[in-house]
Order: C-alpha cells, then structure tokens, then sequence
C-alpha cells in the first residue's frame, strides 16, 4: 500500500507556502513520521523540507518520491508542529519560517551548487576544458569567480552538463575515538609482547594500572607517553580495538558548580509561592505575575517551583533575558539542579548548541535555562515555564517570525495546563494592566531579601553642573563617591547606554556631520580602531583629518561613549582598574563570563558598561552605581521611550546595595524634572504606572489599543511612496471605524543599506478579520515582491518603532 507525505519546502516565497505532496519510498513506509526533516526534489533541485503529515492517498496525479531521510526521530514533536501553524498565522510569516525558527543553527540545511560533465572534455568550448580539466564534477562558486556561468549555462541547456544542488548538512556530531582492550587478562598478554617492545607493554601497562578496559585514544596517548604507531601495532596484532564514540560539546566543563540547597523563604516568598505550587499540583494553566523590587528573591521562588515540577517528573523552561544575565544565572541553576540542566543562548557555539538541543529533545535534561529561542525547547510534559525580567523588549524577535516569547509561554503553557510566570521589578504596561484585570494573578514580594533596605538615589541636575563651570562628564558628587569608594576598596558600577567613544563627527566650522553613504544615520567614532562605524549596516570608514566639506580642520567628537568615558576616569582617577562591557569587548567567546569573573574576583574597582550590566548582576561589593546619562532612551521616536527609561534606571539602581553594605545610586540628567527619572529615583512603580497609562490613554496606545506596523522599503524611493500609499488606503477601506491609522511617513532612520522605508501604524481594539487582510496584502504584492525586490515587513504590536 502506497503512503504519501505532505512536506513544507524550504522556499520563503508566498506561493510556496503550502504542503506539497510526495510518495514515500517503498524501504521508508512506516518509519517517515510528522515532523522529520527531508530532502525533496523541487524543480531542478532538491532541497529540505519538514513532514507535516502522512496519508494513505494524494489528490496529485504523479508525486515525485522523497529523496532522503534526514532524521530518526521527529525534529519538530506534535505540539511544536501545531506551534508553528500558530506562530505562521499570528505574525503573518512563512510557515517554512516557523519551523526553523524552532531549532538549533546547525539543523538548518545550507545548500551547494554543483556541475557535473556529462560529455567529454574535449568536445566543450576551450575555456571550459581547461576548466574542467580531468574533473567530472566542479562547484559553481569555482565557475562564479572564473565568470564562466555564462558559458556553463548553454552547455546545461544542450544537456552537456547538469546543475546539482547538495544539501549539506551542519550538524557535525563530535566524534571521539576510543580505546578497548580486546582480552580479559591483560597481564598474560604483557607477558608475551616482545620484551624490546618496550611501549607497547606501557601501553598495557595503564590498562593494568587504571584497572579499566577502555579509555579515549588522547587521554591514553598521554599516560603512557607513546607514539600513535605502537598503539596501531597493538590494534593490528587484536589487542587493543578502536571505536568512534559521540561526545557531547560541553559549554561549562570547565567550571566546577558546588551543590547549593534550597534557602528557607521569607514571609513573603513563602506566600508568593503558595499558588503557584497549587496550579502545578493541580494541573492547572494559570498566568502569574511575580512583581517583586530589586533584591527580593525572585530567583529563589523560581528554583523551588521547578524543583516542585521536577518531583512530579515534569520539565521546566526557565527564560532569561540576553546574554549578560546567564553565567550567574546558569551557575545558580546547575548549583541547584546539576546536570538536568540545558542552558541555551547566543554565547554558545553553533556545535555546543546542537549538543545542549539533543540532551533536550533525548530526555536527558528536564530543565532548560535560555535566552529567547530557549521558549522552543523540544520538551514533551512541561509543567512551568518562567519568563525572568519579563518587561525586556529583547523578548520580542526582529525578524520574522516576529514572535513574543511570552505569547509563545502562553500558548505551551495553555497545551500543557501548566503555569506560566512572569517576573519582574518593573512590569510592562501591558503585563501589569492584565494583572490589574484579573487576567494575571498578581503576586508580590515588597521587601528585599535579610530587609535590607533600597539604595539611597541622588538626581543630579547636569545643567547646573555646566552653569558652576563643570564641563567634565562626571558630576562633582559622582566623583567624590567614585574616590571614597576607591579609598574603602568597594567596588561601583558606571552606566552608560552607548558603546563606542563618541556619537558623531562634526565640523566646527560648516557643521557638516559624517553620515553612512548607505545609511540616513550619523557615523559613530571608535577610538580603539581609529574608525567611524555605522552601527545599521557596519560600514567602516578611516577617521578624515579635515572636512571633506569644507576642508577645514577644525573637526570635532561630540557625544560620549563606554570607550571615552573609560579614558577620561584613567586619566582623572590614577591607579583605576577598570572592566569595561560592551559589544566591542564582549563579542569573543565566553567573554562576558571571563569579564564578570574578574569583576566578582575584586580585579577591579569600576565595572563600566552599556545595557548588558544593567540587569541580574548580584556581587555582595557593589555599593555605589552611577548612571552617566539618564535621557539617552528619553527622547527617542517611541511611545515606550519613558517606560524603557523608568525601567532601566530602577534597574541599574538595583545592582546597587544586595549584601551587607548599603548602596547608592547618582543619577545624572539634563531633564531632572521628568517623572520617569523622578519615579525611577524613589523606585516608585505604582506612581509611574498610574502616570503613563493616563499618557498612553490621552494617546490612544497600548495596552489601550493593538498596533501593527507595516514597513515597505526598496532601492527606488517613489516606488517606496506609492506602495506605502497604496497599502495604506487598503487597510483604511477593509478596517472599522474604531480604527485609527497613521501614516504613510518616512521611518525614523529612513534608509538603510541604500533602501528606502516607508510606514503605516494602525491602531485598534476589535478587528476579527485583521489577519486575513494582512494576509491578502501580501498576497497581492507576491509577485512584485519576487520580482523587483520590493520588501513589506509586517509587525504586529511592534516593540521596535525605528
């Protein structure tokens, strides 16, 4: 009886968006499962595809076969098949690109174009023979840099040659070799060696010694201190066998966690938790949000709610935002958890991460602590997912598809019928409204952990410091609590939201500023490499010496960065250490961890940094934390501009003070008087909450209203207008008149890598059939899209506004 499968092709085109069916081989009937991954051919290729289902029937006449199997066991379980039609529809992407947004880089199939010769050499055209020369097979990138591609392809057109496309595989399993000894008594074995065989009877010597019938080929090389010849002697002669193991890439071998025990739980704790232990004990989906200051033992009530679920023999998935907050985090949980733990984030490699998925997917971990992708873990009897830091927009992907790892916690934790919580010391505007609805349950943790008290903070007016003649970046009271800190041997953060040394580049003479020729967007200066950068498209130029406009020399760097702000503290505070955090020196491996080593270790008295040391840092000698520019977020194109500032602020001001010693914290500001910086200051959520949301109603914004923002770019800046036009007068004729759109309008930075944007911003509280006519639009454009290039990005509820 014949079986048929239908495949998802990975083809990101509109009308490809759909099954396709194949016929399964005769060898593979009953062993091709929903949710493998295959090769299929697909025009004159064969590419991967994922099984979304297999049938006894297919309505298409002659289905081609499947070419390859790529999997044992389904990559993608039942659950995250239904995920992916979800995720396809809720942020209007391509199904293809749903499914592979759920697994690890090197599942992702990359494919490589081939000729093969199906004639003689010689009866080619001369620059092909030589070009071919003794090979029946070259690549095409051999033929691109030769510009032979013209000429190969009227020899595929006579059938001369044939264009393969391979599909190659990124999952390198890592493979160790072994060694067994093939005898159960290897004394009587040294006996009879040769007794000039001096390095062979070592090498059974270690078997002997160790008392072990195997070990890896290095470790065994090392111990005996041979040569691989007398190994191979002794495999040749039967003694010894070898055999390829598969090891795991392990990210954390060499660190040594020390087994840490649960921590009795305040007053507090103890009540927070209470309802989340009954919804797991009960089976039951519930939505929590655990709103504690900073410094009130949010993690501790994360640990003992997973160890309740892993009793019951379930999983969790713990979610952290970004990846400064994982070594401590990461240590924390394999300190409690040991190695039932998977951590998955962007630090790690491309290897290690396949490792870290397959104990996942294999049952071998039941808890994974991760960044954002970490939402897809392969788990089959989840019983809580946590989302840490929840208001973090980083949350949200850019790219599509444009999924919130919270919607995604929602809708596993619904499957499961397991809780979900949300932790944070700052809400968003939206998690706390659905809390205040009853939509969430609210829990509470208003104190600090041993009643501690919050850090004292100081708003420091840096108009009146330029008034007093301080031209300096650091106010005279930041200063003077940076030297007393030095003197006390404490250690202080310093935060700054910008990497680089300078924002721009500018002519004191005709104010020209050093734009990107790719970009509408100023050039930032870094002083390490001497360069400008563009931090859109990563354009690189050599700092000019005088104005290219008016060639003047009196060129200046306004604005400052990490790496300027670091100069100036050597320069003001002789014998400073400092470590410094931002995406210049952290982007090597493994450096945030070495970075936060150093700093726990006291190797230094300042940690300064961008965003990355705002948030999880707990090191008992922090006393003071100074922030270097309050509005850098302030006035930013973005509804979100006050409530990302407010959040930040509260939480860098938190890293301050945690232990013994009381902390401080020094604000410095241009605009004082703004109550989001006011608020930040007193750590005052409740206040700032009431304010914004007065703002966002006034405004008609979330949570009061949804948003979709709709992008279009292209090369050709008219094309760009009228599409937007067009787009525009398509939603307003399909939408109620509750709705609201603005727009069309240039985007904030409008060109980037020499395209166009436009866009359009709805705004709305009921549309049922709002996805059906985004899906429409697209449809309509399809073939524009394929053919001129033309890009229309659709965002729905946008966290990035840029």
């Amino acid at each position: 009886m014949n079986e048929y499968a239908s495949v998802i092709v990975d083809v990101k085109a509109r009308q490809t968006d759909r099954p396709f069916d194949y016929k399964i081989p005769d060898q593979w009937i009953g062993s091709i499962q929903p949710g493998m991954r295959v090769i299929v051919p697909f025009g004159p290729r064969n590419i991967q595809g994922f099984v979304e289902s297999v049938k006894n029937s297919s309505s298409v006449e002659h289905p081609k076969n499947i070419h390859t199997v790529l999997d044992l066991t389904p990559v993608l379980n039942e659950e995250l098949l239904s995920l992916g039609s979800w995720l396809t529809e809720e942020s209007v992407c391509f199904k293809i690109q749903s499914y592979q947004v759920m697994l690890p880089a090197a599942l992702k199939a990359s494919y490589e174009k081939e000729f093969e010769l199906h004639i003689e050499e010689t009866k080619l055209p001369l620059p092909l023979q030589t070009f071919f020369l003794g090979r029946k097979r070259v690549k095409w990138k051999e033929a691109e840099e030769e510009q032979l591609l013209p000429l190969l392809q009227r020899e595929v057109k006579y059938g001369h040659v044939e264009l393969h496309y391979m599909v190659k595989q990124k999952n390198q399993k890592k493979m160790e070799k072994y060694i067994l000894l093939n005898t159960d008594d290897p004394t009587e074995i040294k006996d009879q060696l040769p007794t000039k065989a001096y390095k062979q009877q070592q090498i059974v010597d270690v078997f002997i010694q160790e008392n072990l019938k195997e070990l890896p080929w290095k470790e065994l090389m090392e111990k005996a201190n041979v040569s691989s010849s007398s190994l191979k002697s002794l495999i040749e002669k039967g003694i010894l066998k070898e055999e390829k193991r598969e090891v795991y890439r392990d990210p954390f071998a060499h660190r040594d966690f020390v087994p840490s025990k649960p921590f009795p739980l305040t007053n507090e704790q103890a009540k927070a938790i209470h309802p989340i232990l009954q919804s797991i004990k009960d089976n039951r989906h519930e939505a929590f949000l655990l709103y504690g200051v900073t410094g009130s033992g949010k993690t501790e009530v994360y640990l003992q709610s997973i160890s309740r679920v892993l009793e019951e023999g379930k999983e969790a998935i713990m979610l952290v935002p970004e990846i400064s907050l994982t070594p401590q985090m990461v240590t924390r949980f394999k300190s409690r958890f040991g190695n039932k733990v998977a951590v998955l984030h962007s630090g790690l490699s491309a290897g290690e991460k396949y490792d870290e998925w397959r104990k996942i997917q294999r049952k071998e971990v039941s808890v994974v602590v991760g960044a954002r992708s970490a939402i897809f873990a392969p788990f089959g009897n989840l019983g809580i997912i946590i989302i840490d830091e929840e208001h973090e927009t980083s949350y949200k992907q850019e790219e599509n598809p444009r999924y919130h790892a919270r919607d995604v916690a929602m809708k596993r934790g619904d499957f499961h019928q397991c809780p979900v919580v949300l932790g944070s010391a700052t809400p968003s505007l939206e998690t706390f409204a659905r809390a205040k609805k009853n939509v969430y349950t609210l829990l509470t943790l208003p104190l600090r952990m041993n009643g501690g008290a919050l850090p004292s903070v100081s708003i420091v007016d840096m108009r009146e410091e330029l008034r007093e003649g301080n031209r300096s970046m650091f106010s005279v009271e930041l200063f003077e609590k940076l030297q007393l800190r030095m003197e006390k041997k404490e250690q202080s953060v310093l935060f700054l939201n910008k990497r680089g040394y300078s924002s721009f580049v500018m002519c004191r003479d005709c104010g020209f500023v050093l734009q990107c020729p790719h970009c509408d967007i100023s050039l930032t200066y870094h002083r390490h490499s001497n360069s400008m950068k563009c931090h859109y498209c990563s354009y690189e130029e050599s700092v000019p010496t005088t104005c290219p406009e008016c060639h003047n020399e009196h060129i200046r760097y306004f604005g400052t960065g990490t790496q300027k702000v670091e100069e100036e503290l050597i320069k003001l505070l002789p014998g400073v250490k400092i470590i410094r955090m931002d995406v210049d020196t952290t982007s090597k491996k493994g450096s945030h961890e070495r970075l936060l080593g150093q700093f726990e270790k006291g190797d230094a008295d300042i940690l300064l940094g961008t965003q990355m040391i705002a948030k999880g840092l707990d090191f008992p000698n922090i006393t003071l934390v100074g922030v270097l520019s309050a509005d850098t977020m302030l006035h930013l194109p973005d509804f979100r501009a006050s409530e990302k500032t407010f959040q930040l602020l509260t939480q860098v001001s938190g890293r301050a003070g945690r232990h013994r010693l009381p902390g401080e914290v020094v604000i410095q500001t241009y605009t004082p008087e703004h109550y989001s910086i006011e608020l930040a200051g007193e750590q005052n959520y409740d206040d700032f909450y009431q304010k914004e949301m007065m703002i966002r109603k006034m405004g008609g914004y979330p949570p009061f209203y949804y948003m979709v923002l709709v992008t279009v770019s292209h090369e050709d800046l008219m094309k760009v207008v009228g599409v937007t036009e067009r787009v525009t007068k398509f939603l307003s004729s399909k939408l109620t008149g509750s709705s609201v759109i603005l727009g069309p309008t240039a985007s904030p930075v409008p060109r980037i890598k020499n395209r166009y944007r436009y866009q359009c911003l709805l705004k709305y509280k009921r549309e049922p059939e709002l996805v059906n006519h985004l899906h429409a639009l697209l449809e309509y454009y399809k073939e524009e899209m394929n053919r001129t290039g033309l890009i229309i990005s659709i965002d729905r509820n946008p966290y990035m506004m840029m």
